[in-house]
C-alpha cells in the first residue's frame, strides 16, 4: 500500500473540519429535528492512511467506513480499536467471510443472495450480524442497491435468518437529488420501523455524505458518511 506520512497541518485540517461538521449538524438538528436527536458521524476511509484515521478517532470519531474489503484487510490492524467498523461499500458473496465478526454491521445487504451467506457464516461463528438493507433511492443502473418497491419483500424474506439482524436503511441519493428525494428515504424508512418484523429493530438510517449530509440530517438520518469534507479530497492510493 503506497501511502504519504500525513503533515501537522493536515491533522489541524481535520480537526477543524470535524468542529465544522458538528456545527452544521448541530444546527440542522436544532431547525429541523426533535430535541434530543442524534445523528453519528462515520468517517469514511477509502483511501486515508490510517494515521489520519486514527487522528480523527482521537478527535471523537466512534464509527468507520470502508469500501473495500481489500483495503479493510490491508488496513485494519493499524486502526484504533475504540472505534467501531462499517462495511458501507457493494460486497460480493464471497468476500463476506473475510468481514464477518471484524465489523460491526454491514450497511449494504442489497439481496437475499448476500443475506443468507452473512447469516449462513454467523450461525457458523455462533454471532448475530447487524445489517441495513441498502435502497437505491435514485433507481440508477450504475449503482447497487434494492428497488424502494423491494424494501419489505426482502425483509420479510429475511426473517428465516436467525442470525441475521435488521437495523435500518442505506441510500445514497443521486448528486444533486432534491428534498423529495431524502424525504422519501425517511418514509421508507419509518414504515420498517413500524413493521412489527421479529428480525427488525430500525434504529440506523445511514443518509448523507460531503455534499448533501445537511439535508439528509434535515430528514431523518441518524448517521451521515463523510469522506471528503473530513479528510480532503481523496488521492490515489495502491492496495
Amino acid at each position: 500500500m503506497n501511502q504519504q506520512a500525513a503533515a501537522p497541518s493536515e491533522f489541524g485540517a481535520i480537526r477543524e473540519n470535524l468542529k465544522e461538521i458538528r456545527y452544521n449538524i448541530s444546527e440542522a438538528l436544532a431547525k429541523y429535528r426533535h430535541s434530543g436527536d442524534e445523528v453519528s458521524i462515520m468517517a469514511v476511509t477509502k483511501t486515508v492512511a490510517p494515521e489520519k484515521i486514527n487522528y480523527a478517532v482521537s478527535q471523537g470519531i466512534t464509527l468507520l467506513g470502508e469500501n473495500r474489503v481489500q483495503e479493510y484487510l490491508s488496513k485494519k490492524d493499524s486502526y484504533d480499536k475504540s472505534a467501531q467498523v462499517h462495511m458501507i461499500g457493494h460486497l460480493q458473496t464471497n468476500k463476506v467471510k473475510y468481514i464477518i465478526g471484524e465489523v460491526s454491521m454491514i450497511q449494504s445487504v442489497d439481496s437475499l443472495k448476500l443475506a443468507g451467506e452473512i447469516n449462513r457464516l454467523a450461525v457458523r461463528d455462533g454471532i448475530v450480524m447487524d445489517v441495513l438493507l441498502e435502497v437505491n433511492i435514485g433507481d440508477e443502473e450504475s449503482k447497487s442497491g434494492i428497488s424502494k418497491d423491494s424494501i419489505m419483500t426482502l425483509a420479510q424474506q429475511m426473517q428465516e435468518l436467525s442470525n441475521v439482524r435488521i437495523r435500518g436503511l442505506m441510500a445514497i441519493p443521486p448528486i444533486g437529488a432534491d428534498e423529495a428525494v431524502f424525504a422519501q428515504m425517511n418514509e421508507l424508512y419509518c414504515e420498517l420501523r413500524e413493521s412489527k418484523l421479529s428480525r427488525v429493530e430500525a434504529d440506523v438510517l445511514s443518509m448523507g455524505m460531503s455534499g448533501d449530509y445537511e439535508l439528509a440530517v434535515k430528514h431523518g438520518s441518524t448517521l451521515v458518511r463523510i469522506g471528503t469534507k473530513l479528510f480532503g479530497a481523496r488521492k490515489y492510493m495502491e492496495v
